[in-house]
């Protein structure tokens, strides 16, 4: 969960309290404590007994100063569009730091990707035909395998079983060698991503092991990709992936695999949630608390327009009342002010609110921003990032210019 402390009565997150930040920069607004991610960053780092790749999954929170404290810290990105390529490109990445895993898109944006130098990672055969008649072996690629594993906290975000449209099937790697012969293509990578959310360290291993076994048709591969979807804490005392057995576990038996290959590769993991959940906090202003025959709501100024994972996935985040973290404790349903049951916490444990207050919802951090759109034409929220006990301003809010900026006004 997101590390709040309450002090007098008061909420702070990494030294600073929230309440001023909220007067200062307006609500709702979305809080994100660097030093959180850095942690995060060196602890995976610290697991494992050889230097690993960290390709941050950027789909998670893509905004510029993330990539670019991302990139301090050594880290380079995962991306799964080119936009996402043209915005780390931006960032100050270099081609060769980005790795690009696109997923039902056209030749041509893969050509484009191809164009800006970054490595390209390819989930489909007819796609990847397409690529070997076009480049041979003048562009390296790497190959997105579907391990059949059926692994995460939700069917929406597993990404590895025998049904999901991401990856080529371990079974058809007889296909794919086909392709290479005839194509002559340049196979640097073997890649995985099974899900998110996987607290079992063994889906990691079973996995990997996927790919040593199939990294001996490849003779040229640079490195192993095995994805992320490491488990964070969305309860209080929840369980979260064991990095430090994964890293322990996983290190022994990629120096043997590395033995055997005959040479060292690179290990890469994507970790996006992993990182940055914990760190962000979204904070709103209660409207109204609204008594029916049923239940009392919180209604709040914003809605699934700005956090859309619990509507979309049922996913949970525990909310606080920061106004009275320590008040008297009733029993609510937390809802927005979109035009339809944007329910973001059904009969939560509160303490006692009242209108004006501020309440936040924990691990905001991945998917929230980066997933939120203007739906019921409302502006989206700014964000602030924390860091060392300072707040900067790294997204402004919208306004009505936003809106409209790509409308044309036409009169029929």
């Amino acid at each position: 969960m997101t590390h709040l402390e309450i002090k007098n009565n008061k909420s702070y997150l990494g030294g600073v309290l929230i309440e001023d930040l909220a007067a200062k920069y307006g609500t709702p607004l979305y809080i994100y404590n660097a030093e959180v991610i850095e942690e995060k960053y060196k602890k995976l780092n610290k697991a494992f007994k050889h230097k690993i790749n960290v390709k941050y999954a950027m789909k998670a929170l893509s905004n510029i100063s993330i990539l670019k404290f991302l990139k301090k810290l050594g880290s380079g990105l995962d991306t799964v569009s080119i936009q996402e390529v043209l915005l780390g490109l931006e960032a100050g990445f270099a081609p060769d730091q980005i790795i690009y895993t696109p997923n039902c898109v056209s030749l041509d944006e893969i050509s484009e990707a191809v164009d800006k130098g970054v490595i390209i990672n390819i989930d489909n055969i007819p796609l990847l035909e397409q690529f070997g008649h076009k480049y041979g072996n003048t562009v390296p690629v790497c190959i997105r395998v579907n391990p059949h594993i059926m692994a995460g906290g939700n069917y929406e975000i597993s990404t590895g079983h025998i049904d999901s449209k991401f990856g080529i099937s371990f079974h058809q790697m007889r296909h794919v060698q086909r392709v290479i012969q005839q194509t002559k293509l340049n196979v640097i990578g073997l890649h995985m991503h099974t899900g998110s959310d996987i607290l079992d360290v063994g889906v990691f291993l079973r996995g990997s092991e996927i790919l040593f076994e199939l990294a001996e048709d490849f003779p040229d591969l640079h490195f192993i990709d095995l994805g992320s979807g490491f488990k964070v804490s969305y309860w209080p005392d929840d369980n979260t992936t064991n990095i430090e057995d994964l890293g322990e576990q996983l290190s022994n038996r990629f120096t043997a695999f590395c033995k055997a290959y005959g040479r060292d590769l690179e290990l890469f993991f994507e970790p996006g949630k992993y990182l940055v959940s914990e760190a962000g906090l979204f904070v709103a202003k209660v409207n109204v608390v609204k008594q029916t025959t049923a239940t009392v709501f919180v209604g709040l100024d914003t809605g699934m327009n700005h956090l859309l994972r619990p509507k979309l996935y049922n996913a949970h985040h525990e909310i606080t009342n920061i106004s009275y973290p320590q008040g008297i404790e009733r029993i609510y349903s937390v809802v927005g002010y979109i035009c339809e049951s944007d329910t973001m916490g059904l009969d939560r444990k509160l303490n006692e609110v009242n209108e004006g207050d501020l309440i936040a919802f924990h691990n905001a951090g991945a998917y929230g921003m980066s997933m939120a759109s203007n739906y019921n034409s409302r502006f989206r929220p700014a964000e602030v990032m924390l860091y060392k006990g300072k707040n900067y301003l790294i997204r402004k809010r919208e306004t009505m210019n936003d809106i409209t900026r790509n409308m044309v006004a036409v009169e029929l």
